[in-house]
């Protein structure tokens, strides 16, 4: 009985040999072909093809965790808006709606100097004020002083100089301190 079961594994051993190559000259004979299926006249570059599908010849890079997938801005190429009368006028009438200039550039599709260009000739920007040094100066006004901090009473100041007298003119010229009276005492009788 075991001898049985194992002849019929070894058959179904070879059977399955046979079916392994049938398979592997199929697939061979697919492959041999397949760049013609696709529309490439050759199997190179049609390697070619599909390693660049597959990126980075065909190797799958390993990614860090944690690090972000790096984007790829593509550039925007901008091209030159033709002006028109119908702009102008679609800007004119934005203007006068009350619109700023960068809303008004996004809802025309142009670009915000060409706004500012289109009000400038259709004369709806402000004429700006020119400041002269005369404006300039009238305006500035003088600093203001700040009072200076008075000293604490706690504080006491250490080799603090004695105020000085000040000398005041007699009406004769001649020099007098602040402590002597400037005329003399006049005695009242009684």
């Amino acid at each position: 009985m075991v001898t049985t079961k194992i002849q019929k594994l070894a058959a179904l051993r070879k059977k399955i040999a046979r079916l392994e190559r049938v398979i592997e000259t199929e697939l061979y004979e697919d492959l041999f072909g397949i760049h013609e299926q696709y529309g490439f006249a050759e199997l190179k570059s049609f390697i070619k093809a599909v390693k660049l599908a597959a990126g980075s010849g065909g190797r799958r890079k390993v990614r860090k965790v944690g690090r972000p997938k790096k984007v790829v801005v593509v550039e925007k190429v901008r091209r030159r808006a033709k002006i028109t009368d119908a702009t102008r006028a679609n800007v004119k009438k934005l203007v006068k709606a009350g619109l700023s200039g960068s809303k008004i550039a996004k809802a025309v599709g142009i670009s915000l100097p060409s706004v500012h260009n289109i009000k400038k000739a259709l004369g709806l920007v402000k004429a700006r004020k020119v400041k002269t040094k005369k404006a300039v100066a009238a305006k500035k006004t003088p600093a203001k002083k700040v009072p200076a901090k008075k000293a604490s009473p706690k504080r006491i100041v250490a080799n603090k100089r004695p105020a000085k007298k000040r000398r005041v003119a007699k009406a004769n010229n001649a020099p007098a301190t602040a402590t002597e009276p400037s005329a003399p005492p006049v005695a009242k009788s009684e």
